[in-house]
């Protein structure tokens, strides 16, 4: 029983574990590419610094080279002139360049294929940076759009709810306008078929009385006051 506590323990410390790395994948591999990166530039730096040794190495096997040709032909002179000696003498300086020249140029070819190893290594390194890269931008692009459509938090509706709550809201909005500029519409046709506006037609025909002004009433009103003061200055019989 124990041993069954202890592997659910065990499960349960895992999924726990797996949990928290889920939640924090994108920074967890932010950290790891930036700890590759490093990696990969020290890389390079030890193999620009190989590079340079190895062609520090061809220039000294250059200049072996050439202390031994002119050692040569040096020794050959001497013997040509009768100093055994000094030919001896050359000799074994000659016999130890080609010991160190030999030695170098094995060294060289050792050290070649180690560059040149670690040459692929740099290569190869660079390639899976560009990919963990290009990879990690779709990832942040892929959690963008999960976090569009899905709710997170204490029920804090997410990016896809806001945007369904604001349509519902500017549907509801255009369904109000829609009715009130309906209603605006119908009143107008209400007001012109009102009982005053009849009125005031049959009104202009001449039927019934006037409740307006017009230019006959006031003319005939003028003329009115017109003649009234003549007829108070004529004289009677």
């Amino acid at each position: 029983m124990l041993k069954i506590f202890a592997t659910l323990a065990r499960g349960a410390a895992a999924r726990a574990c797996e949990d928290i790395i889920d939640q924090n994948a994108l920074p967890l591999l932010d950290q790891q590419i930036r700890e590759a990166a490093a990696a990969l530039d020290q890389s390079r730096r030890a193999l620009a610094h190989a590079v340079a040794e190895e062609a520090a190495d061809a220039k000294r096997e250059a200049a072996l080279a050439g202390r031994l040709a002119d050692l040569e032909q040096r020794a050959v002179a001497a013997l040509a002139g009768g100093r055994e000696d000094l030919a001896t003498e050359a000799a074994e300086a000659i016999a130890g360049l080609e010991a160190e020249i030999e030695g170098l140029r094995t060294a060289r070819a050792a050290f070649s294929t180690e560059v040149e190893a670690l040459r692929r290594t740099v290569r190869e390194g660079g390639r899976q940076l560009a990919e963990l890269e290009r990879g990690r931008r779709l990832a942040e692009a892929a959690e963008a759009v999960r976090r569009l459509r899905t709710r997170r938090g204490e029920g804090v509706p997410g990016a896809a709810a806001a945007l369904a709550e604001a349509q519902a809201t500017l549907r509801r909005l255009r369904e109000r306008q829609a009715r009130e500029a309906a209603a605006v519409e119908a009143l107008a046709v209400i007001d012109a078929a009102e009982p005053a506006g009849v009125a005031e037609r049959l009104e202009a025909a001449g039927f019934g009385p006037r409740t307006k002004p017009s230019a006959a009433g006031v003319l005939e009103r003028l003329r009115a006051k017109a003649a009234g003061p003549a007829q108070a200055g004529t004289p009677s019989a």
